[in-house]
């Protein structure tokens, strides 16, 4: 994020630190992110329309705050609908001219007593008619009839006025270019999510440990020593919060270097907030499809084909899911075929029917990486039956272990698996990370320099003492299968051997010296007539 995206983000938190009062930072969240995403919507589509219209668009005096696409429409009412035509085709959206977000800015600034109502009506054309692909519920979380807002009509439209006038202000002050807008939601998720505690494991994987999963998965499967793929058909995260993993391996691979992109997310807001992060960071809506739907019963109608031959599959699986969710497997569930030939995850933690799940999808020529606690790594029981399987049929490739106090939800250290279905090497790679990080107040850091040496360990399969080490599949055997990381790879110093005749030697020629200065310093007790120091029993022998 440059200088400028990170000043945005930092005024626009500010605007929302001061105006959101006694309400949850949750509830303000979903209002000012909403606003945002009308703001980068309505630039988008103004900046295609005036490029489309040309020498039509209207340029308006200084002092008139109309939007000039408003006032082409009242110009050229027979023109609209082939205009919208073609910009559906162009954009792949359509915004009427009183919803843009200047229209609904320069209401805010006069105040006018119908802002509410016209912002809601423009929120139920942007889920329903915008769009050509289904956006239904993109809002449905914004509840402009909130009480929280205010007791009656009057004191929430006047509320929405001054939230809204605020940050067109704090906007102002900056370009509206795509990469600008998208940090800066970014930006404010992350500050969001560290004001949320445990509840932002729900939502955001942060920026530093998405670099990491990105950075892995985007190289040749085979062989990432060769460096990164030219270009991925399809990504998944079924667990993608705010999308904000799915859109780190976008920017790896370049605006087009992924076919599609594919999320899926049970919570409602999140899910909202997933779709309106891809195309406020210039997805258009034909290159993701993001799911609401819970991945642990499967309930996505594009992945029911269990037909191998015929099932969908991706080049690249990321996922943070939630750590050691508990879960009601039910019988037909324990049949699933994502789960078969593995058994079923317990319920006291559901880490590995998440993992099962996504390597289920994964391409045969295709790299997984997850996050995952510690856990997964010794368990025993049905999780120790799964882990065995994915290490006996050669699936897990690279285990990274993690610092504490990198999440905003949990300060537990946490490991990355990397998983394949097919790869060349017989051993595992294990990563003890644990140690190389910056401290923070509240959470520890990953430095730029963390990151790559930890992706370049990885893509060359590097060892390195107290760091990282290949592991045969024989010692793992020994181990009964247990990945416990410090096992392989120990950080701890060894201590240097002590030279014991050394020693000996130093501590008599310490004992002499200790007898010549007691003697002497008795010569002057003796003079004064005070009694001696009694010497060491080693010098009474002398």
């Amino acid at each position: 994020m440059t200088e400028n995206n990170h000043k945005l983000g930092k005024t626009l938190w500010a605007i929302a630190d001061e105006l959101r009062g006694a309400m949850n930072a949750d509830d303000f969240r979903d209002y000012m992110l909403a606003f945002l995403f009308l703001r980068y919507l309505s630039g988008n589509y103004e900046e295609a329309a005036k490029k489309e219209l040309g020498s039509d668009w209207p340029e308006l005096p200084p002092k008139d705050r109309r939007s000039p696409l408003s006032v082409w429409y009242d110009d050229n009412p027979d023109d609209v609908e082939e205009f919208e035509k073609l910009m559906r085709r162009k954009v792949h959206y359509v915004i009427k001219p009183e919803y843009l977000w200047n229209s609904i800015a320069e209401m805010a600034r006069i105040q006018d007593d119908k802002l509410l109502d016209t912002l809601r009506d423009g929120f139920k054309f942007i889920e329903n008619e915008s769009f050509s692909s289904n956006f239904q519920g993109l809002f449905s979380e914004i509840n402009l009839g909130s009480e929280k807002l205010g007791k009656n009509y009057t004191q929430r439209n006047d509320r929405l006025c001054t939230i809204i006038q605020k940050i067109a202000e704090g906007l102002a002050e900056f370009s509206a270019e795509r990469d600008l807008l998208g940090d800066a939601y970014e930006y404010l998720i992350g500050q969001f999510a560290a004001g949320s505690g445990k509840k932002a494991g729900e939502f955001y994987t942060p920026q530093q440990i998405s670099s990491i999963l990105s950075g892995i998965v985007t190289l040749d499967c085979q062989d990432p020593a060769t460096g990164k793929k030219p270009k991925l058909n399809s990504v998944l995260d079924f667990a993608c919060g705010s999308g904000s993993l799915l859109l780190n391996v976008r920017r790896r691979m370049g605006k087009n270097g992924i076919g599609k992109i594919y999320g899926q997310e049970k919570n409602i807001t999140t899910y909202n907030l997933a779709r309106m992060n891809m195309l406020l960071h210039g997805v258009r809506d034909t290159e993701f499809a993001i799911y609401h739907g819970d991945t642990l019963t499967n309930d996505w109608p594009l992945l029911k084909e269990e037909n191998p031959a015929k099932k969908m599959t991706f080049d690249a699986v990321v996922a943070n899911p939630p750590f050691s969710y508990r879960w009601q497997p039910t019988d037909e569930l324990k049949e699933d075929f994502r789960f078969k030939g593995y058994g079923i995850a317990p319920k006291s933690a559901a880490d590995f029917a998440f993992l099962l799940h996504g390597f289920h999808f994964l391409s045969r020529e295709g790299t997984m990486a997850i996050i995952l606690p510690h856990g997964v790594l010794f368990r025993g029981g049905a999780e120790k039956k799964i882990r065995t399987k994915l290490l006996q049929d050669g699936n897990i490739d690279t285990v990274i272990g993690l610092p504490a106090k990198l999440f905003y939800s949990t300060g537990i250290p946490v490991c990355i698996l990397v998983l394949k279905k097919c790869k060349k090497t017989d051993d595992v790679l294990i990563i003890n990370a644990s140690e190389h990080f910056e401290k923070g107040k509240r959470q520890n850091v990953l430095l730029p320099e963390h990151i790559d040496k930890i992706i370049d360990t990885y893509q060359n399969r590097r060892e390195e003492e107290r760091y990282s080490r290949r592991v045969s599949m024989e010692e793992i055997e020994e181990n009964d299968f247990n990945l416990n990381i410090t096992r392989y790879v120990s950080t701890a110093k060894s201590e240097e051997p002590v030279d014991l005749g050394q020693v000996h030697d130093e501590l008599t020629a310490l004992a002499g010296k200790i007898a010549a200065a007691t003697e002497h310093h008795n010569t002057f007790l003796k003079e004064l007539g005070l009694p001696v120091l009694p010497l060491l029993s080693s010098d009474r022998k002398k």
